[in-house]
């Protein structure tokens, strides 16, 4: 990491059409990025919201006709939720964690601890008939997501990237929803700075860096959650190696977990 001239910057990718299943994303990248005269450099980074990259790769579910198991009846009495979508949570999840009303936090069968398993409502399907039961499921797998669009990326630009998904989750003892990784290719996901001296000299010993959920972060601050309609973030100036990563780095093990 560079001690001089840090500059970081977030430029939203402009003309991304309404995605729809079968898209090419990268090639719609590619497109968006040259309309913008922005060449890829070696370390920049890409940064994608979860719905455009699901909605490629046909998540879509329509749970009008789902039929809910005694479980997803027995939780939708709990948390006053439809009874068909709490079965769809159940299908996208390994276990419940917590249920109460209007809340139904479980581990997502990815790893990460969300609420609802990531399944969303909101800029699914333009309104209309039947819109409300439409919702969209994460990525089956984010990471080869990720690590596909990554490709064709390096391939066209012929640099070295990184390419980064999000969605927004709540955190444990914090109000507000922030942008955090579900899926990552070509960066760190945690930066462990375990050994290396600070101001002071003094070596740090238990330091390290969720680096992914920090871009994340920023990332998701251009996004934004209603219909600012920017899903795609172009960041250059990430400071931190780019390397091979997988998104199991930034799970913490059960058996570490003090929140559960």
């Amino acid at each position: 990491m560079s001690s001089s001239n840090k500059i970081l910057t977030f430029t939203s990718l402009e003309n991304i059409p309404n995605i729809k299943i079968g898209d090419n994303l990268s090639e719609i990248l590619i497109n968006s990025l040259n309309n913008q005269s922005i060449k890829l450099q070696d370390g920049d980074v890409i940064v994608l919201a979860q719905k455009i990259v699901s909605k490629t790769e046909g998540r879509l579910v329509n749970y009008s006709q789902i039929i809910p198991s005694k479980e997803a009846v027995k939780l939708a009495r709990i948390t006053q939720k439809d009874a068909r979508f709490i079965e769809l949570v159940l299908c996208e999840s390994k276990k419940v964690i917590r249920a109460k009303n209007n809340t139904l936090i479980v581990e997502h069968k990815n790893g990460f601890i969300c609420a609802n398993a990531g399944i969303d409502h909101s800029n699914v399907v333009q309104v209309g008939e039947d819109s409300e039961n439409w919702v969209l499921l994460l990525p089956e797998d984010a990471d080869k997501s990720a690590k596909g669009i990554r490709m064709r990326l390096q391939e066209y630009y012929r640099v070295r990237v990184g390419v980064l998904i999000i969605d927004s989750h709540g955190r444990a003892w914090r109000n507000g929803t922030v942008g955090i990784t579900i899926g990552l290719s070509g960066l760190p996901g945690v930066v462990d700075l375990r050994g290396q001296e600070d101001l002071f000299g003094f070596r740090l010993k238990i330091t390290t860096v969720g680096a992914a959920d920090e871009l994340a972060a920023g990332a998701s601050l251009l996004m934004g959650q209603a219909a600012e309609g920017t899903p795609c973030i172009h960041v250059r100036g990430f400071p931190y190696e780019l390397q091979e990563a997988a998104l199991a780095e930034l799970i913490r093990p059960e058996e570490l977990d003090l929140f559960r």
